[in-house]
Order: C-alpha cells, then structure tokens, then sequence
C-alpha cells in the first residue's frame, strides 16, 4: 500500500505522444546545427515539462512498445498493416526521447511481445488497487476503456499541448456509453488506426443504441438474433470479426513487469545530465523553463555566497583595493552592473570581491571624484588581474563611463565554452550550481543590512539583498568559478587556448564594435526600394504564369496546390502538410521540370529575403551613422565568430545583390579607405597540413591554380587542358570531401549520375591518398579518444560517435571530419586578428580593424597609412600565422583597396 497523501501516477504513452509530436512540429524549423531533427523530442519534452508542472504527479512511468511483432499481430497479420512508412526525419528520435528521459529519471517500461497501451493498462491497475490516482497521456483512444474515477486520460487533441481530460463523463457525453464498454464500441465500429475494420453500416450512434439496450457486447451477441434490418444482417455477417477486434483491442491487464508502482516514484532528477542532454539538442529554451518551473528534490546546492557589500567611499576606495586587491596579487572577481548594444550604453554599478574574501560595491552614479580616481586607476591596471563573466559586455558599459578595463584575467563564460563548445548558453547562476553547488543569492549567514559598518542597504530594506549585494554575489561567484574552471580547461588542454587566443581577443572585439563600420544609409534606402519593387514585380509576374490567380506565396498550403495539383509538377519531399515548399526543394524541382511560375517564385523569394536583410541593416544604424554588430565567441562548437544584431555574415557575398548591399558599408569620415584581406583557399590549405598529402601540399608550394593543378591529376590531362566544367567538378568535391560529401551528395551537387560522382571520388582519392587516409583516420581518432583537435588544440568532444543510434552516429562521423579543418580556420583567423592588432598599435598607425567575417578582415585604413598596413596585413595574416600555427603550406592573403566593402573586395 502507498503510504502518504493519495499519490498521483501519471504514465505516457512515449512512441504514440512522440509520433504526434513529430507532426505537430515542422521538422525543418526543429533542427540541431550538427543536422539532428528533433520536432518530435522537443515538442514530446516541452509537453513532459508542463505535464510535470501542472499535475504535479507523485509517481511516472512512460511505456514504449518494443517490436511492431506482439501476440495481436500473430492471431491478425493485418493489425496495424495500414500505417504509412516511419518518416525518415523520426528515425532515430525515439532514442532521444529516452535519452531525455534517463537524464530527468524518470522510468522507462516496456514489455516484449506487447503494446505500450498493455504495460499502462497493468501498471494502472496495480495502482488502483493501492488506492492511487491515475492520469493516462496517450494519443491511443483505446486507452479509454481504463477510464473510471480514479483514472483519466489526458488525449492529445491539438499537437501535444491541448489535452483533454477524458474522464467518465467527457466519455460518455462523446461516445455514448461508459467507458467501460468503449472496447465493445470500438469492436463494433471499428479503429482505422490499427486496421480494424468494423461493421458495414454500423456507425458510433447504432453501436452505443445496441449496448445500451443489451448491456455490453457479450449481451448483444446473445442477442443478436433479434436485431432487424440491414444493421442487424450485416453484425450477423460480421460477427467473427467484432469477437476478434474486441480481443485485440482490449488491453493486457496483467502483465508481469520488471518494476512495480513503487519504482515509479517521482526522482530527482541529474542535472549534469540534463546539461549534457539538452546541450546536445541544442534545447536552451526547454532547459530555462524547466530550471524555472521544476526543481530537484534532492539538496543540490550548498547555499549561496557570503557577502557583506562593503562600499567604500572618498578615500577608503583605494585603501579597499590597496587591501584587497593591489595590483601584482591574485584576482579579484569583477562584476557590472550595465548594458551596451548597438553602440551605446551605460554602466551604473560595479562589485569587486577580493580573493581574501571580502567584497565592495561600487555605485557608479554616485561616486565622488576621489572614489571615481581610484576605482578608474585600478580598473585600467594590466598588473591587477580581473575575473568577469562575459567580460566584453562588462568592458563596453564601463568604456560608456569613461572607465577603460584592462588586466582581464579570465572570463568564466569563455571557460566553461572552450569546456563544453556544444553547449547553447552559459549562464553564471547554471555554472555556479553546476559547477560549485552554489546558488547566486546571498548566504543565510550573511549579516543583515545594516548589521555592520559598510553594509549597502541602498533601498533601506534589511529584509532582503539589494542590487549592490547582489553584484557582489556574482563578483564573487565568478572569481570561485574561475579556478575551478581553470582546471576543467587545463584537463581538456585549452589553457593556451585560453589564454593566448579567446582572451586576448575579448578587449580587441569590444574596440570592434565600439568602432562599428560606416555606412550610406541613403544608398540602403534606395535599394531597399528598389528590392521591394523586384518583389512587387516577381510576385505579378509569378501571378500571370498561373493565368493571374493571385495566391499567397508565402503560404506552402496555396503553394501546394499550385505546383502539385494545377501544375501537376513531381511531388517533393513529404510533409504533415503536405509536401515541402523550402527554397531547396523548389530550386531542385526546377531543374527537374522548370516552369517560369518556379523562375517568378524564386526571384521573389530572394528579393524578398534580401529586403528583409537590408531593412535589418537600416535599423542597425546608431546616431553616429555607423553600424555596430556583435561578435560572439560562444556561439560555434566549431569556434568560429558569429556575427549579430545585425549578423553581417549572411550578406551574400557571391551575388550581384549582395555586392550592392557591401557598396553601402563606406570608409568613414576619419580615414581614407577601407582595405579587405582574407585567405584563399583557406580550408583546402589546412586540409592539405592535416592530412600531409603531398600531392596537396605541392599544389599549394608551387602557386599553381589548386583546382586546375588538382584536376589535372584526376583527369589525367596536362594543367592547360583542364576544363572549366572539370575544375567545377574538382571544387565542389575537394570542398564537399571535408564535410563528409557521399557519392549520391557530389552526384546532386554536380546533377551528374552518382556511378559518375563515385568514380570521380575513387579517381581522386587514388591520386590524393593522404586525404583518403586523413578522412578515414580523423573519425576513428576520435572515436578513440572522444574528441577532435584543431591545429592550435581546439577540441570538440563527440560522444554520438560511439551511438547506438546509426543516424547520430553518422552526424557525429561528420562533425568528426570538418571540426578539425573548420575549426583550424578559425583559430587561423583569430591568431591574424591579434596579430594585425598588435601590429597596428606596434606601429603606432591610427588605422582600426573594423571586421571579421568569415576569413576576411575589413580595416579603416587612415590618411597616409595604406601601405604600412597593406604589408602588416599581408605579414601578419600569411608569415606569422604560418609561423605560429607551424602550417607545412603557406598562407596566400589577398587584399583589395576601395571607399566601399565592395569595391575592397577582391
């Protein structure tokens, strides 16, 4: 007997509220950046977190069915038979939602040779008889018959997120008879769901009319005898197949399972794991809501921090630091309270806690000049090391004061990402439970304010922290952080890493955005303009192509329609709604059959993508008429920067389009040109170092055409023989090979046969052994050691690489193979970064380093300076980054010079 109040046992249906889920949720906007759909987990965990939320259940249980072969199928091979084909795009999602499960432990049952339905029903039925309340989630209408006063079932109605509660009255008012006999209801009428097919001519209204008049089915049978008409005739006729379907479809009461209702109990749940999960899936958002709205039962943290918030005032500000944390000492951790975005900000609040444990609070807003001279001297001293967390941020909003930074000693943020690069966020309070038990809130011990002498008690409220109190929290949380940090980094071999690329890059990235990039907001204007009428114009001319019915092209529903159905075009990928619309599937559909409704489609399409991205750019612009985007350093596993706010990165840089939108970033008014520099060929060259193909690597020695020096020795042509269409060919399948292209992949790209594609990677790699090798050899590598490394020891760990499940397995296998070469352009391009600063500043030039995108840096070159910095540019990126990273093939840097990005494009 359960012991307690009356306990709550919720038990799900995990493969039918998953299969819903995948439909409920377009595969194509639920995706990994490693390419793992995950609509169906998602979606399934989202309705997990709330259903854990709002029933509050004592006791949870999911069952999953084992094998489509069960005793059902061995009496009926047709039971189930007409379900369509497992979408591809599920494959494999069902691991996951087990994988979420085990990290927020909670019990997985199942039962060879029977349903899911067959371990709830059991498992309900022993929880019944403890006297516990049962709440059934399942997608299965079956699941009904269990109904009763102490059972109901939750029944998805919309997605996974509306569920109706189907208690005994909800049953009866929609069915007509009591739950107890919607079995004999459903054997009579049958259930398309599991091809059982019911009585010809016998809808729901006749079969309840029958059981109620005769009790249940087993009476109407008895009586069957006395029905008239048609009806009557046809149960006669069928009676063998009601008898059957009420067999199959009433549910295995008692199965002998491998846990009973105890087992079930609520658990705490492993929140390392939960990291590791969900970081995996890319889940930011379901973790907040389910740290927010769920907590661990089990005492997971030791409290929070100590602190008392000293502030000290006039004079005592530099006897505080001097005390507690002088220059040439340990760190001391940093905390500010502010904000910065597209180039402006403010700061009105700084926290310092002194590696003797003692903290200050500084109010910025009221400072007196002694206080303000102190605090200015020690923030700006190299010899007084600094711990902050997401130092950059911090470093904008002082500069907002007046009050540069410098002396960063460690940045937690940039820390736990060089430990864990999968991982979406890297928020302080996550790190401080995860990595010290502690939670970012002021220690009950802490004395309360005004207790002692110097305690901040800004709102004259001792009964709870102030925002100065609380800044000294993080201060302090991010100094304790940062050691154990330190050896999670060290243990991983990132500490030069750390040390001598990401952090020295953190001051340099906010001089970046500081700075911003100049632009011509009246040559954006116009050409918004002007992409507002291509769509106007695409869109009528893509109307007349289908006899001038205006439909919405937006709308894949209208789409759809159009393309399948009144141009009867080839059926593309399949959809819960159909059949796929994306920019992919169309452009391919137009090789296959082109239509100039498909031209029109596209055209507008990308005019309407691209006025999007230049109105983004408008609104970007500060008062100082420059455009001040953001680099992330924690956004790629990879260790690439991402731009945003606005993301500059996604300007196309191939397309006319995209060189007009370049025109308009300028040389701004302190300098004379704007001068780009970035390397060709960057990734081949790494791939050539990595791999010691000497075939490569001779290529780029010599200085010949790769491509054509390449396809020369696939082909078997001399250099000058070499065809545009056979380098075209060389390019795209030396790219592709360090993403893991397959034969069928090289085959679309190329819209050759795949034998054709296949033939041309055998030829190639029997020319190229060394690439053959390498790519064989980088996989099993890491497969061994769990990890890849890049050329300056960036390290992705791959745990999928070991999977069970094939489809993970494969996305890891592919990771495996570009993370080293991706991975190594990035840390080419930082290295050159800070080499090109370094050297700038060196020099004592007044030019700045404006961007980074992709391998290109964008420099605001100053009057008389062009020539110094076109030869540091040019040193700096090839010679001593060659140096440094000790690449076997050189770096080839290219610059161009113009008063646009454009026209310094090369």
């Amino acid at each position: 007997m359960l012991e307690g109040p009356r306990p709550r046992l919720l038990l799900v249906d995990g493969h039918s509220l998953a299969y819903r889920a995948f439909f409920a949720l377009p595969a194509e906007n639920f995706s990994t950046s490693t390419g793992q759909v995950t609509n169906a987990v998602y979606g399934f965990t989202s309705m997990l977190i709330n259903l854990l939320r709002d029933e509050a259940p004592t006791h949870i249980g999911v069952a999953f069915d084992v094998s489509k072969r069960t005793f059902r199928t061995e009496e009926y091979p047709e039971y189930k038979a007409g379900r369509a084909s497992t979408p591809t795009e599920f494959l494999g999602q069902v691991d996951l939602v087990k994988e979420v499960l085990a990290a927020l432990r909670i019990t997985v049952v199942t039962k060879e040779g029977y349903e899911a339905d067959d371990v709830i029903a059991t498992l309900t039925g022993a929880a019944r008889a403890q006297g516990a309340e049962v709440l059934v989630v399942t997608g299965d209408r079956d699941a009904f018959q269990l109904v009763d006063e102490a059972t109901t079932v939750l029944y998805p109605r919309k997605g996974v997120s509306d569920l109706a509660r189907m208690t005994p009255e909800a049953v009866e008012e929609k069915y007509g008879v009591r739950p107890e006999l919607y079995g004999d209801l459903a054997a009579l009428v049958g259930e398309s769901s599991d091809n059982l097919p019911g009585v010809p001519g016998v809808g729901p209204k006749t079969a309840a009319k029958w059981l109620t008049a005769h009790g249940d089915l087993e009476g109407l049978v008895a009586g069957v005898g006395s029905l008239t008409g048609k009806a009557g005739q046809s149960l006669r006729d069928h009676l063998d197949q009601v008898l059957r379907n009420k067999r199959l479809n009433a549910p295995v009461r008692d199965l002998e399972l491998p846990v009973v209702v105890d087992d079930l109990a609520v658990r705490p749940w492993d929140r390392e794991e939960v990291h590791r999960v969900f970081d995996g899936l890319e889940f930011r958002v379901l973790r907040d809501r389910l740290f927010a709205t769920l907590s661990a039962d089990e005492p997971e943290v030791d409290g929070g921090f100590a602190v008392t918030a000293e502030r000290p005032a006039g004079d005592d500000a530099a006897a505080w630091l001097a005390a507690h944390a002088a220059p040439g000492g340990p760190a001391s951790g940093v905390a500010v309270l502010g904000r910065w975005s597209g180039g402006s900000g403010d700061a009105w609040g700084l926290a310092v806690a002194g590696a003797d444990g003692t903290t200050a609070w500084f109010d910025l807003r009221e400072l007196s000049p002694e206080a303000e001279s102190a605090l200015a001297a020690w923030l700006a001293d190299e010899s007084a090391p600094k711990v902050l967390h997401d130092a950059k941020t911090g470093i904008h909003a002082l500069a907002e004061r007046g009050l540069p930074l410098a002396g960063l000693a460690a940045d937690t943020a940039l820390a736990a990402y060089l430990c864990q690069p999968d991982q979406r966020s890297y928020d302080l309070a996550d790190l401080a439970v995860r990595f010290l038990q502690r939670e970012l809130r002021v220690d009950d011990t802490t004395p309360e304010a005004g207790e002692e002498q110097g305690v901040l008690d800004l709102d004259g409220d001792a009964s709870g922290p102030d925002e100065g109190q609380l800044a000294c929290v993080r201060a302090a949380a991010a100094l304790e952080l940062s050691g154990v940090l330190a050896q999670q980094v060290e243990q991983r071999g990132g500490t030069a890493l750390l040390r001598d690329l990401e952090l020295p890059l953190v001051p340099l990235l906010a001089q970046m955005e500081s700075d911003g990039i100049a632009v011509d907001t009246s040559a954006l204007e116009r050409l918004e303009g002007e992409f507002a009428e291509v769509v106007a114009d695409a869109a009528e001319e893509a109307y007349a192509a289908i006899g001038g019915q205006k439909i919405n092209l937006g709308s894949p529903k209208q789409l759809q329609v159009v393309l399948f159905e009144q141009l009867g075009m080839p059926k593309t990928k399949r959809t819960k709604t159909g059949y796929t619309t994306d920019a992919e599937a169309l452009a391919d559909l137009n090789v296959r059959q082109p239509h100039p409704f498909l031209d029109h489609l596209l055209r507008h399409r990308d005019a309407s993508r691209l006025r999007q991205t230049v109105e983004g750019l408008l609104k970007s612009v500060a008062d100082d008429g420059r455009i001040h985007t953001t680099f992330q350093q924690t956004i790629a596993a990879t260790g690439r920067l991402s731009s945003t706010d606005p993301n500059l990165q996604n300007i196309p840089i191939r397309t006319a389009e995209g060189r007009r939108i370049r025109e308009a970033f300028v040389v701004g008014r302190d300098a004379e040109i704007l001068l780009t520099a970035d390397y060709s060929q960057i990734e081949m060259r790494i791939m050539a170092h990595l791999s010691g193909d000497e075939g490569l690597i001779e290529a780029f020695r010599s200085g010949e055409d790769l491509h054509r020096f390449v396809g020369a020795r696939v082909f078997g042509v001399q250099p000058a023989d070499v065809t545009g269409e056979m380098r075209a060919k060389i390019k795209a399948m030396s790219y592709g090979l360090a993403y893991g292209l397959s034969a069928f992949g090289l085959s679309r790209q190329l819209t050759i046969p795949v034998d054709e594609a296949r033939g041309l990677m055998e030829d190639y790699f029997a020319r190229f052994g060394g690439v053959r090798d390498y790519l064989r050899g980088v996989v099993e590598e890491a497969r061994a050691t769990g990890f890849t490394e890049t050329v300056l020891g960036r390290r992705r760990y791959l745990p999928d690489l070991t999977s069970d499940n094939r489809q993970r397995r494969e996305i890891a296998e592919r990771m495996a193979l570009n993370a080293p070469i991706q991975g190594s352009a990035a840390d080419v391009i930082k290295l050159a970064m800070l080499g090109v600063e370094r050297a700038l500043r060196g020099q004592g030039l007044r030019s700045r380093l404006l961007l980074q995108v992709h391998d290109e840096l964008v420099v605001d070159v100053a009057a008389g300076e062009r020539e110094a910095v076109e030869a540091l540019l040019r040193e700096e990126m090839g010679t001593r980054v060659q140096e440094r990273t000790q690449l076997s093939v050189p770096l080839d840097v290219s610059v161009g010079a113009g008063a646009s990005w454009h026209e310094a494009g090369h």
